[in-house]
C-alpha cells in the first residue's frame, strides 16, 4: 500500500508523467530501475527527503535506505546512505519535482532515470574487463567510461597512437561491450521484433548493423548481430546500454515465450568472455600468422568461429576504426594470453579509448548517446541503409510509422559532418550556427584529426543547411569559427569487401 507521502505527492504532480514521479519515488531496489513503469518493483517507499542542489538542474532524492543525485540531461549519478531523521514535506518535494521535469522538458530532454539503492552501491563501482591488469602493467592511463575502468592512453600521445592504427595495427580492449547469444527456434523473428533488420536474408555466417528502436522510431541502440544459423545468433551492443539492452532483451522474450515461442538468451559475463578489436592495415598479416583459417576468405562483416593457440574464438571482420580488422570473442581465462601473443609482433601496439574516438570520427561513426539517442531517427541520423527493405514494406519494426512517414515526407534536421579550416575543435554541444549567426543546430561530437591535421565534428543542422559545401559558422568559448558541411567518412575507409 502506498503511505500517505507517496499519495500526496503523485495526486499534487499530475499532469507531469507518472512514470516520472513513480521512478523518482522508488529508489529501495536491489538493482537499477528503469522507465517504462513494468520496470518498477511492487514494493514502496516514500521519499523522505528531495532538495535541489547549488547547480539548478541537479535534483537529490532519497529514501530511508539511499540518497540519489540526480543531473540533467547527464547520466551520472550518486548513491549513499540517508541519514533516518531528515524528512521532506510533500509540497517541497513537487516543487523540486515539478522543477527538474520543466528543465528537463525545457532542454528537449526525455526524463529517463536510472536510480540505485544503498543495497546496489557496491555494484555501481566501475567495473573491470579481463584485461585490466594487462593495461595496468603496460602503464595504461585507467579512466571510468560508462562504468568501466579502460585506459584511455598508454605511453604514447594519443595522436601517435591513432597514426599507428592508421599506418599497422593496434589492439583494443573492447571486452566491456554486452556479448549475447540468442538461440531457439523464433530467435531471428525475437530479434527482428525489436530492430529494423532483415535477418530471414542475412546470410549465415554473416554480420549486420541494426538498431533497436522504440515506438516513436528513435534509436534505443545500434548493435551489430551475427547470424550463426537460422536458429542461433550472436550479438554485440554498446556497454553504455547494456542495462537498458537487456531490460528490453528480456521483456520481449517474455511476452514471446508467453505465446510459445522459443527463444533462449544468454548474456555473456565480461570477465568470463573478452572481446579485443585489432585494427589497422597489417591486422589480417598480424592475425593470419596465427590461425588455420584462409582470413582472405573472410570478407567485411563475415565472422566464424576457430582457434588461436589451441582456445576456441569467434572472429568477426569489423571494427570501428574505418580501417581493415577484426574483432576477437575470447574466454577470458585466455585473453590476457591472447593478446599477449598478438603485441608479440613489432606492427602491433597497444591502443585505448583516445585513439578508438578519434578514428570512429574520421570514419564518420555514430557514438551512442551522443550522435544517436532515442530521441533520433535513423532517417535524421543518415542511417536510413539500417532499415531493411523488407521490414519497409512489411511495417513491422517498432516506430515504423514515424520512419516510413520521415522516408516520405522528409526530416527537419539530418547528421552532417563538419571540417573547421582553423581554430580549436567543436565538442559536443557548442553551437552551430548559420553564416548570419542564427542558432541552428548543435555539435554532437568533435576533435581533432590526426590524419587531416584540422579540427572536425558532427551534428545536427536543418535540412536546408545539410547540403555538402554549405557553409556554417560553429561557437566554440564564445568565438565564432569558419566551418564546412562536409560529406563522411572524412578520411576514406579501408575495409575487405569484393569491391
Amino acid at each position: 500500500m502506498k503511505c500517505a507521502i507517496e499519495r500526496e505527492v503523485t495526486s499534487q504532480i499530475e499532469p507531469i508523467p507518472r512514470d516520472f514521479i513513480e521512478s523518482a519515488l522508488r529508489a529501495d531496489v536491489a538493482d537499477y530501475t528503469f522507465i517504462p513503469q513494468q520496470y518498477l518493483p511492487a514494493r514502496s517507499h516514500a521519499t523522505r527527503y528531495l532538495r535541489r542542489s547549488r547547480a539548478s538542474t541537479r535534483l537529490c532524492v532519497a529514501t530511508r535506505h539511499a540518497r540519489v543525485s540526480l543531473a540533467a540531461g547527464a547520466a551520472k549519478f550518486s548513491v549513499s546512505r540517508q541519514p533516518k531523521e531528515r524528512m521532506g514535506s510533500p509540497a517541497g518535494i513537487t516543487r523540486a519535482l515539478r522543477c527538474l521535469h520543466s528543465k528537463l522538458t525545457t532542454n528537449n530532454e526525455r526524463p529517463l532515470l536510472r536510480l540505485f539503492s544503498a543495497k546496489a552501491a557496491a555494484a555501481a563501482e566501475p567495473r573491470k574487463t579481463c584485461l585490466y591488469d594487462l593495461h595496468v602493467d603496460h602503464n595504461g592511463k585507467i579512466v571510468d567510461f560508462a562504468g568501466w575502468l579502460l585506459p584511455v592512453q598508454y605511453r604514447e600521445a594519443i595522436a601517435a597512437s591513432h597514426q599507428h592504427t592508421r599506418t599497422h595495427a593496434s589492439v583494443f580492449d573492447v571486452g566491456h561491450m554486452l556479448q549475447t547469444h540468442v538461440t531457439g527456434r523464433d530467435s531471428g523473428e525475437f530479434l527482428e521484433s525489436l530492430t529494423t533488420a532483415d535477418l530471414q536474408s542475412l546470410k549465415q555466417g554473416s554480420a549486420g548493423l541494426t538498431v533497436f528502436t522504440n515506438d516513436q522510431g528513435g534509436i534505443l541502440d545500434d548493435l551489430i548481430i551475427t547470424k550463426d544459423r537460422d536458429d542461433k545468433f550472436f550479438v554485440v551492443s554498446n556497454a553504455g546500454r547494456r542495462n537498458e539492452d537487456t531490460a528490453l532483451m528480456l521483456k520481449r522474450q517474455s511476452e514471446m515465450k508467453a505465446q510459445g515461442k522459443d527463444v533462449n538468451i544468454q548474456f555473456l559475463d565480461p570477465l568470463e568472455q573478452g572481446l579485443i578489436a585489432l585494427q589497422g592495415p597489417s591486422a589480417a598479416t598480424v592475425l593470419q600468422s596465427l590461425v588455420q583459417i584462409d582470413l582472405t576468405k573472410l570478407k567485411f562483416m563475415m565472422s566464424v568461429e576457430t582457434e588461436i593457440n589451441q582456445k576456441r574464438v569467434r572472429i568477426s571482420r569489423c571494427g570501428y576504426t574505418g580501417e581493415d580488422g577484426f574483432e576477437i570473442s575470447i574466454p577470458g581465462t585466455d585473453a590476457r594470453t591472447i593478446t599477449e601473443i598478438i603485441l608479440e609482433n613489432p606492427d602491433v601496439k597497444l591502443a585505448g579509448l583516445g585513439p578508438r574516438d578519434s578514428l570512429r570520427l574520421e570514419a564518420g561513426l555514430c557514438l551512442y548517446g551522443h550522435d544517436i539517442t532515442e530521441d533520433t531517427t535513423p532517417v535524421e541520423a543518415t542511417l536510413l541503409w539500417l532499415v531493411a527493405k523488407r521490414r519497409r514494406a512489411e511495417a513491422n519494426f517498432p516506430g515504423a510509422q514515424r520512419i516510413l512517414d520521415q522516408i516520405k515526407n522528409g526530416v527537419t534536421k539530418k547528421r552532417v559532418g563538419l571540417t573547421l579550416s582553423q581554430g580549436p575543435p567543436a565538442r559536443e554541444n557548442a553551437p552551430i550556427l548559420t553564416a548570419a549567426g542564427e542558432r541552428v543546430g548543435k555539435v554532437t561530437s568533435g576533435g581533432p584529426s590526426p590524419t587531416l591535421g584540422k579540427p572536425i565534428a558532427m551534428g545536427y543542422v536543418p535540412l536546408e543547411l545539410a547540403k555538402a559545401g554549405t557553409n556554417v559558422l560553429v561557437e566554440v568559448r564564445g568565438k565564432m569559427y569558419k566551418a564546412v558541411v562536409t560529406k563522411m567518412p572524412f578520411v576514406k575507409s579501408n575495409y575487405y569487401t569484393d569491391k
